[in-house]
């Protein structure tokens, strides 16, 4: 059977810029903050006591407040941003075989506060009174298992955890799915939710996260000299990805085609990317074979760009050795300036900023970019987003433990 063509129809996203598609998007576009104070516990004995917290979030736009109850909000952000994709696609399951739409969600921690809320209830009271739903509120897993069982989508359904690299990860792995013929809709996508004691507090720990209390709307400045951490962040991205044979078959809208999946390991250190930078690069030039893409292809990438000092200086490494002397005519930008560090949910958000480039040809911003390191000396498109001609997306993500996922998707063309 011939591989099949991959294209995306249908986009939901949950944020701290936004919870609809539309006014995510234009407040990605705009280069608006989401980051402020923590709200959902006192961050005042934290070094950092910012994050990008989803504001205005009501679960029962999507969710029926009693399963919505035996949810924990990463699963809630993902069933209800599944649900918008699915309205977004036009994909109407009524008339579906939903055994051959399948789900692959990605995060990479699940329920934190599940797991303090109960602990705490076992040091109060005693192991009777641990909630029998503590285990299925807690695992990664649930995000795909319950919006299968909200939609009734039959087809495969597994999840995939590697840190950061997440939801990225979730992306290509669907993509290959369906490129194979084992389903002709995917679900993907990432979620999180850790902005709590345990979360916080250890990453503070690890000295990962900015300081920059006094100034929250620019402490996340990726690329920028003075960056010194990144900022915890919280919601979900989920796209549609569906056999271009399936999508023509019912008229569906069409934002982009997904034609790259790169993935690679450091193999060389529990957090710290490998200096040079040769895991990131071996990712990418994965993903542009994998798309029969050369890098002067390439319109622009949406980084990793974290806002830390290392992560920053191996990715701006990692391009230049992929794409040589082009790599100072590449518009890169990073999205994490505006929402902070979304997680196992972040590659998943970003890839839906790249199909909006692609569809309204304009190039996010990376904000908060005012001093030039010697170290990151590209065209981070500073401060303003950029219009210009948008055909093809690299989007990188970088977890923890050495994983390195690259997306690579373009313009829709029969």
């Amino acid at each position: 059977m011939p591989e099949q063509r991959v294209v995306i129809t249908g986009l939901g996203v949950i944020s701290p810029v936004g919870n609809k598609k539309e006014q995510f998007w234009g407040n990605i576009r705009k280069g608006s903050n989401g980051i402020g104070r923590i709200t959902q516990l006192d961050p005042a004995p934290f070094d950092s006591k910012m994050a990008g917290e989803v504001k205005n979030f009501d679960p029962s736009e999507y969710i029926s407040p009693k399963k919505a109850k035996r949810m924990a909000r990463f699963v809630q952000f993902a069933v209800s941003s599944a649900r918008m994709a699915i309205e977004d696609s036009s994909l109407e399951l009524a008339k579906e075989d939903r055994c051959k739409i399948g789900v692959l969600i990605g995060s990479g921690i699940g329920s934190l506060y599940t797991i303090e809320k109960q602990h705490n209830r076992f040091l109060a009271k005693g192991p009777s009174k641990i909630s029998p739903f503590t285990i299925p509120m807690l695992i990664v897993n649930m995000a795909s298992g319950e919006v299968a069982i909200s939609f009734g989508l039959k087809g495969p359904n597994f999840s995939i955890v590697t840190a950061c690299a997440s939801g990225t990860h979730a992306i290509g792995s669907a993509f290959k799915v369906v490129q194979r013929g084992d389903a002709e809709v995917m679900l993907a996508g990432g979620s999180e939710s850790c902005i709590t004691t345990i979360g916080l507090g250890a990453f503070c720990a690890m000295k990962a996260l900015s300081t920059r209390n006094d100034q929250p709307a620019k402490a996340s400045r990726p690329f920028d000299k003075d960056r010194d951490g990144f900022i915890i962040a919280e919601g979900a991205g989920m796209v549609i990805l569906e056999s271009l044979e399936h999508a023509k078959g019912r008229n569906a809208p069409i934002y982009a085609e997904l034609s790259g999946y790169g993935m690679s390991s450091d193999a060389y250190h529990m957090t710290a990317p490998e200096p040079t930078g040769e895991g990131g690069s071996r990712a990418m030039n994965e993903a542009l074979r994998d798309a029969k893409l050369k890098p002067r292809d390439i319109s622009y990438i949406n980084a990793h760009g974290t806002s830390t000092f290392l992560n920053d200086k191996v990715e701006t490494l990692a391009v230049k050795k992929v794409f040589g002397e082009f790599s100072r005519k590449i518009p890169i930008s990073s999205t994490k300036s505006m929402t902070g560090h979304l997680l196992g949910a972040a590659g998943a958000v970003e890839f839906i900023v790249c199909c909006l480039s692609i569809r309204d040809n304009i190039i996010s911003p990376t904000i908060n970019y005012e001093n030039q390191d010697p170290d990151c000396d590209l065209d981070y498109v500073p401060n303003t987003a950029r219009e210009t001609e948008v055909k093809a997306v690299m989007s990188n993500s970088f977890g923890f433990g050495g994983h390195n996922a690259v997306l690579v998707v373009k313009e829709f063309n029969e």
